[in-house]
């Protein structure tokens, strides 16, 4: 069985598990098997969140915490610089040869860290999200969406139509969520006067950021699990 356990560490607000979701919902699309589930205690903005998404070649039914991810999902800088997290350091259980998807525009890894990734081959992508979020999305609530795309991007863990796919279906109809969730896609919507600007904003936020992320991919020697 081949499998790819994709780990999202950001804080409240940032749309963490909706972007769990949507790849788990876009993996099916897909016609693959695929598993969702969130991981943190308050649900308030700026406290820690967890979520994480399995997907694999063949039905799945563990649904705890994802201890040994193959690619990992920073939402957030404090994650890393002030250990908002669950997970500490924010890389532990990373596997051999996975990978690392970072918010940010520079660097936030110090000696140590850049250290222990690189013997076990992992590889960091240092991935402007929110600015893209700002720049296509009009929103930072888009953030997550710049993340998934890039996600995508490296991985192809899931197509871009299914991810066109898994947006209509979350954001096009009545989706029942949890009440963080569901207060998140709410603010989100206000955003727009029309449903159909939200979806098409969201959607070229993750084209644009699966682009880019294609492109550093074909330049790293990367060999994560094909699913």
């Amino acid at each position: 069985m081949s499998r790819m356990n994709i780990r999202i560490s950001g804080l409240g607000g940032q749309g963490a598990v909706t972007a769990a979701h949507l790849l788990a919902m876009a993996a099916n699309r897909d016609g693959k098997f695929s598993i969702s589930n969130p991981f943190f205690g308050a649900e308030k903005r700026m406290a820690p969140a967890e979520s994480y998404c399995r997907v694999g070649s063949e039905r799945i039914y563990d649904r705890g915490e994802l201890v040994f991810p193959d690619v990992i999902m920073v939402f957030h800088a404090q994650v890393i610089t002030m250990q908002k997290s669950y997970t500490a350091p924010f890389y532990s259980g990373i596997k051999e040869n996975g990978l690392v998807i970072i918010n940010t525009p520079t660097d936030l890894l110090n000696d140590e860290d850049h250290q222990t990734l690189e013997d076990l081959n992992v590889k960091v992508l240092n991935h402007d999200a929110t600015k893209l979020a700002l720049e296509i999305g009009k929103t930072e609530l888009s953030t997550n969406m710049a993340m998934i795309g890039a996600c995508a991007g490296v991985t192809k863990v899931v197509t871009l139509k299914a991810l066109d796919g898994a947006l209509q279906e979350r954001f096009g109809k009545k989706y029942v969520a949890s009440g963080g969730t569901a207060t998140l896609d709410e603010a989100i919507k206000k955003k727009y006067a029309k449903k159909e600007l939200l979806l098409k904003a969201n959607m070229d936020t993750i084209i644009e950021s699966h682009r880019i992320a294609t492109e550093w991919a074909e330049k790293q020697d990367l060999n994560l699990v094909a699913v």
